[in-house]
């Protein structure tokens, strides 16, 4: 089996901290993909990618670097789908997974949702990230890799 890897969403991620910790603790390396310089520490576990600010050119890079050992970081909906299509596990950073038989009714939802807000209609956008979340992300990315590792 070859060795996991992380690659993150980076541009609006909220976790980047954490990932960066759990990656240390397993000696995993994170490759962090943006549109825009993102500052990241000096260590040999960790690469940048900026790509151009076309649209999607992170995601496009994201998805097409996923595969089987890859533990993908994103609150892009479309992007996760992508990622569990090339065999990637994906979380979101809130710590909830992704997987093939969750992501098609949070596509819909997604798609629902677009439609109301086209509408015209106020709905209101995600529930501000809290503690919870940064805690759940953690104890999730922990187990996904440990799982990985284990070929499970």
């Amino acid at each position: 089996m070859t060795q996991p890897r992380i690659l993150v969403d980076a541009d609006a991620c909220p976790v980047k901290d954490e990932i960066y910790k759990v990656a240390w603790r397993h000696e995993v390396p994170v490759t962090i993909v943006s549109n825009q310089h993102i500052r990241v520490p000096q260590h040999p576990l960790v690469a940048r990618i900026v790509v151009s600010d076309a649209f999607d050119a992170a995601d496009d890079w994201i998805a097409q670097a996923s595969g089987p050992d890859a533990i993908v970081i994103t609150a892009d909906i479309l992007l996760a789908d992508r990622a569990l299509k090339a065999g990637a596990r994906v979380l979101s950073p809130t710590g909830k997974p992704f997987t093939t038989s969750s992501i098609g009714s949070a596509i819909a939802t997604r798609a629902i949702m677009a439609d109301l807000r086209a509408g015209g209609e106020q709905i209101g956008g995600p529930k501000p990230f809290a503690a919870a979340d940064r805690s759940r992300f953690l104890q999730a990315l922990d187990t996904t890799l440990v799982a990985l590792k284990r070929g499970t």
